[in-house]
């Protein structure tokens, strides 16, 4: 799952709820380094849409005209590597300013063009699905990909609370945390019931789980052994962890239940410094200066809500 940058161009597509739009801006900037208020963007990094909560379609663009005619000239010769296909116009929402293609028409046009191409037309289980979309005056077409939404199934753990992270922001916090998966070792010392655990395991993030909580962390494992995950568990402080990660994550709303005080957020701070060089707070409470004061640096963060809550997350450095 290593994003790989390209020559070729990706058109990624967006959807999120409105108390999502920050924390959607912030992954989208950890996997491509800029955001957009659009709900698309043009990017040479390939990345898997299904890692995304917010990613709803990837197009890696072959061609790229003015009309559908100039198109259908390019692809015509065009040789693909499957028995059987479909080609998928997406403009079935608006993108930016560009208004959403009738249903009728788009239908028509993926017509004009399956018949173009040199194979077998299967619009049920096609082995390969090529994409169409229409961005400024412009005609993409190229290698299509819907996001499967893993994380939804994960709504489902056997152990949960109220309060916990909900799968869908778990998921974009390991993603800002480890947008490149391949080397990275992650720890995520307080995990809880292993909710952001979960996410990164089902990504192929190498993260060990850490609760300070025994029954917490029989629940995390019962959890991760739900969805047929392999991952680590531990009992203990994040003061006994004497490894190095490349990347830690704490999520402190905990501190609803135990009344945590500011000198103890400060410790578990600071012992994320010793161990990681990187890390992703999770947090209801503004702990900006504890996080200067233990040798962070602040170099990006958003806000989620979640009902009555409003978490700030913090990326530093």
């Amino acid at each position: 799952m290593k994003n790989k940058q390209t020559n070729t161009p990706y058109i990624y597509t967006y959807v999120h709820h409105k108390n999502e739009h920050d924390l959607c801006r912030m992954e989208m900037r950890s996997f491509f380094g800029f955001d957009t208020q659009l709900n698309y963007l043009m990017s040479p990094i390939r990345v898997d849409p299904s890692r995304s909560p917010f990613i709803e379609d990837r197009l890696e663009v072959i061609y790229e005209a003015e009309s559908i005619s100039e198109l259908k000239e390019m692809i015509k010769d065009m040789k693909i590597n499957a028995s059987t296909y479909k080609v998928y116009c997406f403009n079935r929402m608006d993108l930016g300013e560009i208004k959403k293609i009738p249903h009728s028409e788009r239908r028509q046009v993926e017509r004009e063009l399956g018949l173009i191409i040199d194979g077998e037309p299967d619009l049920d289980n096609p082995e390969a699905v090529y994409g169409l979309v229409t961005l400024n005056n412009r005609w993409y077409f190229g290698k299509y990909t819907k996001s499967v939404s893993v994380w939804s199934e994960h709504v489902h753990k056997p152990n949960s609370y109220s309060t916990a992270l909900n799968t869908r922001v778990a998921r974009a916090i390991a993603n800002i945390a480890v947008p490149s998966v391949n080397g990275i070792r992650a720890i995520d010392p307080c995990c809880g019931i292993g909710t952001v655990v979960v996410e990164a395991l089902s990504m192929g993030i190498d993260i060990a789980g850490r609760d300070i909580n025994p029954s917490v962390c029989v629940g995390a494992r019962e959890n991760i052994a739900y969805f047929n995950l392999e991952g680590t568990i531990t009992n203990g402080p994040i003061s006994e962890v004497s490894e190095h990660y490349d990347v830690c994550i704490i999520d402190l709303p905990y501190n609803l239940y135990t009344h945590i005080t500011r000198e103890e957020q400060f410790d578990i701070i600071k012992h994320a410094r010793r161990i990681a060089d990187k890390c992703i707070f999770v947090t209801i409470e503004t702990i900006d200066d504890l996080v200067e004061e233990a040798g962070f640096r602040i170099t990006d963060r958003c806000i989620t809500k979640k009902h009555l809550f409003v978490r700030q997350i913090l990326l530093c450095e």
